[in-house]
């Protein structure tokens, strides 16, 4: 297979649609208790976690399921939780994400699972996990092959997530290898570790992890050999179109039946929890078959997808728009730190409240960036954790400027702020003022230069309301952007006179040997 270019890749993203995905899989809550640890605990040698606060998300097939929701797929859900109030809670979270939820089956004699993370300093501590891994009784096995065919009408692709809890049984997936087959539907399994892969036998594809590829083909994928060899054992025995193997540290390699095969390496970025990247990887791989790109498309955008993923506390969501912008951002590491407002408030601010960090905005028209906005900026990163940078666009610089600025397009100036370390995102806006991005993201801390003291700030009343609060930062004196520009205009007009004294005498210089010259030739002339 040939690795798709960047531009490839930046255009199936834009012609994906909106594929309608069924997932079929075993569903739970993950819980999420995020805290400090500031002490151990007299009563045992273990850390004290001080909660700060609590949340839940759907979890397994159901983070599969949110996952496709924002990345603009329509879902269809075939599960079971159990008929209790963990199981009420489940199905209003995942109806609030707009699944289809026709396929969820309540099953009394089975509690709903549920997986509790503890969380201190961005790194989890403990996992509680509440559950009863049996297989479906019959009744049960037979009233989900029941809804199978109802739910398969009309759908693109069939993600299976089998978490071995239950749900995944042999004769489930019979009906759905004979009904997909049918139908012309492919069908995608993520795996469960333990199992034997001859239920997956038939399937289009299986996105097996290093530990899952390891334990299934009894070898160790070691090397792009061993990596080559497994997997082109998986597409044979188990007679599939395309095995991928998900690498970790070492990517994704891809094997197809027909072709040779494609690794899509990593690229290096700061991990902060690996939870939800499988997901992801079967998430985007299922969009991209739904939408009918090819297994090599595919490939490299849940790679690239799962790589946002690891860079987030739990099981967070990607948009299409975050994946776009950081194939943008290749070759430039801190591209991705320049987002739309839209992508912001949709991903990361998502994030940061749920982690509980203390967000930081601030803004300005950034034009020849100097020490003074360096300054500033790392000033305002010291107010909190996660520093928003609102940038004016060209439009918004000349209304506030006049026709002469800005000096640097909003495009380098937006590139120069990423690169400085203190600045974790930058927006760019297209009005006077950034009161819409205020309003949008609502700051904790709302930073302006010292010299607004006294002058009204936009956005304080919305800062102040919600509990946060404007800083005003110091000023290093004598350096401004105008100075700047008057500094290089005294410098061009200098440059200038300069020019023009030395080309007057270069001038009078070539009129005196002209003249010298017409004076020899009268002299010559009888």
């Amino acid at each position: 297979m040939t690795p798709p270019s960047g531009s490839e890749l930046l255009q199936a993203l834009e012609c994906m649609g909106r594929p309608r995905v069924l997932v079929l899989g075993d569903v739970m809550i993950d819980d999420y208790v995020f805290g400090r640890v500031e002490r151990i605990s007299p009563e045992a040698p273990i850390a004290v976690l001080n909660v700060e606060r609590e949340e839940q998300r759907p979890g397994g097939a159901g983070s599969v399921v949110g996952m496709l929701r924002r990345l603009g797929a329509a879902v269809r859900l075939l599960a079971v939780t159990g008929d209790d109030a963990a199981g009420d809670l489940l199905a209003s979270l995942l109806a609030r994400q707009g699944v289809e939820l026709d396929g969820l089956v309540r099953d009394p004699a089975r509690p709903t699972t549920r997986k509790t993370r503890m969380i201190a300093h961005d790194q989890q501590v403990l996992r509680v996990d509440r559950e009863r891994a049996a297989p479906l009784g019959a009744e049960l096995e037979k009233t989900l092959i029941e809804r199978l065919a109802a739910a398969l009408d009309g759908v693109d692709v069939v993600l299976v997530s089998d978490y071995a809890k239950g749900l995944v049984t042999p004769g489930l997936l019979a009906a759905l290898r004979t009904e997909a087959d049918r139908r012309g539907i492919g069908w995608i399994v993520d795996p469960a570790r333990g199992r034997d892969y001859a239920l997956y036998r038939g399937a289009s594809a299986i996105t097996p992890n290093r530990a899952e590829t390891a334990e299934a083909s009894g070898e160790r994928p070691a090397d792009r050999a061993s990596w080559e060899r497994i997997g082109r054992r998986f597409v044979e025995t188990l007679e599939l179109e395309c095995a991928l193997l998900t690498l970790d540290r070492d990517g994704i390699f891809c094997v197809p039946r027909d072709g040779e095969p494609l690794h899509v390496p990593t690229e290096p970025r700061q991990v902060y929890d690996v939870t939800g990247a499988g997901d992801m990887v079967l998430a985007t791989i299922g969009l991209a078959r739904a939408a009918g790109l090819d297994w090599a498309v595919a490939a490299e955008l849940a790679n690239v997808a799962a790589g946002i993923e690891i860079r987030r506390i739990g099981v967070a969501p990607v948009s299409r728009e975050e994946i776009a912008a950081e194939i943008r951002s290749r070759g430039e590491p801190e591209a991705h730190k320049i987002i739309s407002l839209e992508a912001f408030v949709g991903g990361p601010l998502e994030e940061l409240r749920r982690s509980g960090k203390r967000v930081v905005f601030t803004n300005g028209c950034f034009d020849l960036l100097h020490v003074g906005h360096v300054k500033m900026l790392q000033f305002a990163r010291a107010q909190g954790e996660h520093l928003v940078v609102g940038l004016n666009s060209d439009r918004s610089v000349r209304q506030l400027k006049g026709p002469g600025r800005p000096i640097l397009a909003e495009q380098d100036r937006a590139r120069m702020l990423a690169a400085i370390g203190a600045v974790d995102h930058v927006i760019v806006f297209d009005e006077p003022t950034p009161l819409a991005l205020i309003e949008a993201i609502v700051p904790d801390v709302l930073v302006k230069a010292s010299d607004y003291e006294g002058r009204p700030v936009v956005g304080r009343s919305i800062v102040e309301a919600a509990g946060g609060q404007v800083v005003l930062a110091p000023l290093v004196g004598g350096v401004s952007t105008t100075r700047i520009v008057e500094r290089l205009q005294q410098v061009e007009r200098g440059a200038a006179q300069a020019a023009r004294r030395a080309a007057q005498a270069l001038y009078a210089q070539v009129e005196r040997a002209a003249e010298g010259r017409v004076g020899e030739r009268r002299e010559e002339t009888p």
